[in-house]
């Protein structure tokens, strides 16, 4: 059976397109025994993986992707599988698609514990972790998140330029340099309204309808990931997807969790575990006022990126929403959290706002705003673009 899983993976790696590098790709340890690479469905994580094969191992036969849709795992284990693998002189197994595997967990804690030689990489779905951080599983892996494209991977891929990414303090302290030294190559705003409507899914690679692609891919979100892995009934997925159409319509709004139980017609508990589930699938971005608790209501709900808006989303769209969304998509790795007197709080210290166009008058010290039509900004006005090139 390795051999059918071979001639698959010498097919897929021979006919791999990867036209932008992911900036992930820099950031993964990739000598750890074991590595999940977790991202939301549709963000391109089996490309990912195909592309780190081929980068590092090209067509050495010591290392075999295997898709968990196979059927074969319908009879075989995941431990069958990586021991046979290991005793013909396999060294790196790449796990597709995991989280359709039952006790995918427990397997792979004993491929861990037992196949010492043995590096397995695993992809799948945040909504397979109940609580990550306190499982097994997540005491062995290191574990990363795989966004969709940042804007700076958007833009590389558009101008064929190769621009490296920035560091969330870097950009704080030396926006202004970094900026300037982009502009002199491209004009990064002629990029941005294109990214805002079908840049964050790498669907717009594709010669197919971007927003239709992006709604069946909610719709598998929705019907397959969250009420497969949360065990919902299919009889109540049409109340998850009002939830989100609703939200879709009124995001960003501080929610009123008995009124969406009216409107969705469920109880108080049901809206604030669809919250989660919205929120796990990476389909909203649920903003706290102090520290992230899903037992409780947030402070406010934003679309999780842009592109959720058009594709969701009903009317005109207003080109602020679209920058706060936007802002809230990009910050990979701050802590964001809901503000009483400004747009966002990050990382507990900086204030933010976003604006259309920058204040000639200074801010307050610790307050930064964000500018939409900025290309090089001063002190604290910073360009709203140049948070897309974090990741």
């Amino acid at each position: 059976m390795l051999q059918s899983f071979a001639k698959t993976h010498k097919y897929l790696l021979e006919h791999l397109e990867v036209p932008v590098k992911r900036g992930l790709m820099s950031q993964v340890d990739w000598n750890q025994r074991l590595i999940g690479i977790i991202g939301a469905r549709g963000v391109g994580k089996t490309n990912f993986l195909l592309d780190y094969i081929l980068s590092t191992h090209g067509m050495d036969k010591t290392c075999l992707y295997a898709n968990l849709n196979n059927l074969y795992f319908s009879d075989k284990t995941i431990i069958d599988f990586a021991d046979e693998f290991q005793k013909t002189g396999g060294k790196t197994l790449v796990l597709d698609q995991i989280f359709k595997y039952p006790n995918w967990a427990e397997e792979l804690i004993f491929c861990y514990d037992n196949f010492a030689d043995l590096q397995i990489i695993y992809s799948g779905s945040p909504l397979m972790y109940d609580n990550e951080h306190d499982s097994e599983i997540s005491k062995r892996a290191a574990i990363y998140d795989l966004k969709g494209f940042s804007f700076r991977e958007f833009i590389n891929y558009k101008s064929g330029k190769n621009f490296k990414n920035h560091s969330f303090s870097d950009i704080i302290k030396n926006h202004e340099a970094i900026s300037a030294e982009i502009v002199n190559e491209i004009k990064p705003l002629a990029y941005y309204n294109d990214y805002l409507h079908h840049g964050y899914y790498p669907y717009f690679l594709e010669e197919r309808n971007y927003l239709e692609n992006l709604l069946k891919n909610i719709n598998f979100i929705l019907e397959i990931d969250i009420s497969y892995l949360q065990q919902i009934e299919l009889k109540y997925l049409p109340k998850l997807r009002k939830l989100l159409f609703i939200i879709a319509g009124s995001a960003p709004f501080q929610p009123n969790i008995s009124k969406l139980s009216n409107e969705v017609e469920t109880s108080r508990a049901t809206i604030i575990n669809y919250l989660k589930y919205l929120s796990q699938a990476k389909l909203i971005h649920l903003l706290y006022e102090n520290e992230s608790d899903f037992l409780k209501k947030p402070a406010q709900i934003y679309l999780q990126n842009p592109n959720l808006l058009y594709s969701v989303a009903t009317g005109e769209i207003e080109q602020e929403i679209l920058n706060k969304t936007f802002l809230c998509s990009q910050l990979h790795g701050q802590k964001i959290n809901y503000c009483k007197d400004a747009d966002f709080l990050i990382n507990d210290t900086f204030k933010f706002n976003v604006k259309r166009e920058c204040s000639s008058k200074p801010n307050k010290e610790n307050i930064i705003t964000a500018c939409e039509m900025e290309e090089i900004g001063k002190g604290n006005n910073i360009p709203l673009w140049l948070f897309g090139f974090i990741s």
